[in-house]
């Protein structure tokens, strides 16, 4: 899905009515299936955007992922389902880790369970700012977390350069790491280069980078700071093969690291002023001694879906809309009561509906 920023917010009258329908299908999925695989299917990008269209909002808007995360906040946070939905756009983004340990509170989690959920937030965030430069800052962070200490992140960021989006999904799912085996999915159209620290092929200038660090910022200066230098390309009026390093790194930030001596790359990039600039001029400089090239392949992936607020393909249909949370509603309240033949009776007749149907 290209995700264009578009100007201007949702109409009242739609997300009221997303706010209704997250409503009834998180009711009935938190019924059918549990709180954990509702927060399972959220960090699928095709299913975020196939909910996104369901709900109404559009097919290829950067507001796709602000306003449905706004919505399923709303509906999860104003009643007792055993989840939470922290965090949000701009300003409100940054009072994620607040608003987990108050969620967290009153789910009754644990100190370190909630310590864990704030590390988790901030990781993914650092993760895709610093450890991947593909040209897009974050402004949009979203934690989803259970009673169980399950979580999702769905966040975006913006190309000032394009004005597209490009939305990155995680999940604590068999996460094994931040940097190795993050299970991470990044939708959104795709750029010529981009700097992926998270990559296989990455490992060795991941290693250096952190030995680079560990061996002092005196060693590192001199390898990044070299001015004056002339080349025998130069006097021979050839072509002079220059490395464009990045013109400010946080050396305060490199002293404090080296002081910390990490153990590993993840330990490394979490330290506070780790920045792009910093983690971009530790791979050059590995690639300039060492020959270790990182990988500079852009890890997006690719979805598509239609729908929309603004007519595309058609208008959205505002009484069928309300008649379906009314249906769902109906639903989960008898289900609620023991009457679960209804819910049965639509999965069964599902079975006979044709797979290429369209609704």
């Amino acid at each position: 899905a290209d995700l264009p920023l578009h100007p201007g917010k949702a109409p009242r009258w739609l997300f009221k009515r997303m706010v209704a329908l997250s409503d009834g299908i998180v009711d009935v999925m938190c019924e059918e299936f549990g709180t954990s695989l509702v927060i399972e299917r959220v960090s699928d990008p095709y299913w975020f955007q196939a909910l996104s269209c369901v709900l109404g909002f559009d097919w290829h808007s950067s507001g796709t992922t602000t306003v449905t995360c706004g919505a399923l906040k709303e509906a999860i946070n104003a009643r007792e389902r055993g989840i939470r939905v922290a965090g949000g756009k701009g300003r409100t983004s940054r009072r994620t880790p607040t608003e987990i340990l108050s969620m967290g509170d009153d789910l009754g989690l644990k100190d370190r369970t909630m310590e864990e959920l704030v590390y988790s937030s901030r990781m993914s965030a650092k993760v895709d700012n610093t450890a991947i430069q593909d040209g897009h800052q974050l402004y949009h962070h979203v934690m989803f977390f259970t009673e169980a200490g399950n979580w999702t992140v769905v966040q975006q960021g913006l190309s000032d350069d394009t004005g597209y989006a490009r939305r990155y999904h995680w999940s604590s799912h068999e996460l094994e790491g931040f940097i190795e085996d993050n299970n991470q999915t990044i939708m959104g159209a795709a750029v010529d280069t981009a700097l992926d620290m998270t990559a296989d092929v990455s490992q060795p200038v991941r290693d250096v980078s952190v030995d680079l660090v560990n061996d002092g910022v005196q060693h590192l200066r001199r390898e990044v700071q070299c001015p004056g230098q002339r080349s025998l390309d130069e006097w021979n009026g050839g072509i002079v093969k220059t490395l464009s390093m990045p013109r400010t790194i946080n050396w305060a930030a490199l002293k404090k690291a080296y002081d910390v001596q990490p153990q590993d790359y993840e330990e490394f990039i979490s330290l506070p002023g780790i920045g792009p600039s910093t983690v971009r001029a530790l791979a050059m400089v590995s690639e300039l001694i060492y020959g270790d090239q990182a990988s500079w392949k852009d890890p997006v992936k690719y979805s598509f879906t239609v729908g929309g607020k603004d007519g595309v393909p058609y208008p959205v249909d505002r009484s069928t809309m309300d008649r379906t949370v009314e249906v769902i509603r109906a639903g989960v309240d008898e289900a609620s009561i023991g009457k679960r033949e209804k819910l049965e009776a639509l999965q069964r007749l599902r079975r006979f509906v044709p797979p290429d149907a369209v609704f």
